[in-house]
């Protein structure tokens, strides 16, 4: 089976036709920066990979400034298991212990973080790889999580190891690459006050980072449409209010819950808007910004 994406023929008419729908939308977002969370299905085809890399070319050519936070779960998950190296799961979170995040550093700041850049060279851009460690991007803390024993009711502190999150975010490194045609490619290792190495969730890491630089958006990439609705129906946008409604009543649940946290907390830190999209769709980022209807779920106030 071919790894290209099916060309599909376009009428002059309907050219015509998208370029007038985009060009109120490209006029909006010139100047502005995005931060994209990069992961999932979208990064286990060649096909989507290069379909995004293309999309955040372009974005860049447009004269829009995009920042690639990418994640990585299933090929850490992958080296592990080659290197015969237990790991386990807490509320979703990998126990991350000095063994293991030698090889998450490994993964992360290295063969993808290094394959995303490559793609995205390859589709004409100009892309660096960076680590959180790199000019002190993404200083972080030890992640503090507890969990209540259901027989005792007793609340226990979890010790995830080297699990961390985001203290302060250090953006002079991006705000340099901003006048530059470079597009900064950032995997999610924080670096601790003492030297040490943390591994951060990617949602986290590209919320902290959009924040920091005032980003007009975050994009989250998922492996699903976006939020649904009781009745299975996306909901192509949302204030932050019905957010936490539906987070209330259990419509939003599971793994929804955490992704939706993040784009609420970037918007309330002063993001202009989040949103979630499928990143199995190809294309899934210029159709969410540049047509009427988007592909995903937008949450915040725009």
């Amino acid at each position: 089976m071919s790894d290209e994406l099916p060309k599909i023929q376009i009428a002059p008419n309907d050219h015509a036709r998208l370029l007038s729908e985009a060009l109120p939308y490209i006029r909006r977002h010139a100047g502005a920066t995005f931060v994209v969370k990069y992961g999932g299905h979208a990064m286990g085809e060649e096909a989507l990979a290069r379909s995004f890399a293309s999309d955040v070319v372009m974005l860049k050519h447009l004269g829009i400034n995009p920042i690639v936070v990418h994640g990585g779960g299933p090929q850490i998950g992958a080296m592990l298991d080659r290197l015969k190296i237990r790991s386990s799961f807490v509320d979703g979170l990998r126990v991350t212990d000095a063994a293991t995040v030698e090889v998450v550093e490994m993964v992360l700041a290295g063969s993808i973080n290094k394959e995303i850049s490559a793609y995205i060279n390859q589709a004409g851009g100009l892309a660096v790889g960076l680590s959180g460690k790199d000019g002190n991007l993404i200083q972080a803390t030890k992640l503090r999580r507890t969990q209540r024993d259901p027989e005792s009711n007793i609340e226990k502190i979890l010790d995830l190891g080297f699990v961390g999150e985001p203290s302060t975010i250090t953006t002079h490194i991006l705000e340099v690459l901003q006048k530059t045609d470079v597009i900064p490619v950032i995997a999610p290792i924080g670096v601790g006050s003492r030297g040490e190495t943390y591994n951060i969730n990617a949602d986290t890491a590209a919320g902290a980072v959009a924040e920091a630089v005032g980003a007009k958006r975050l994009l989250l990439l998922t492996d699903v449409a976006g939020v649904l609705d009781d009745m299975g129906r996306l909901i192509p946008k949302m204030t932050a209010e019905r957010a936490n409604a539906l987070i209330r009543s259990g419509t939003i649940k599971g793994g929804m819950i955490p992704k939706v946290e993040t784009c609420l907390k970037a918007v309330q830190g002063g993001v202009g808007a989040s949103v979630i999209i499928d990143g199995r769709v190809p294309h899934a980022l210029l159709l969410e910004l540049f047509t009427e209807h988007g592909a995903g779920t937008l949450i915040g106030a725009e």
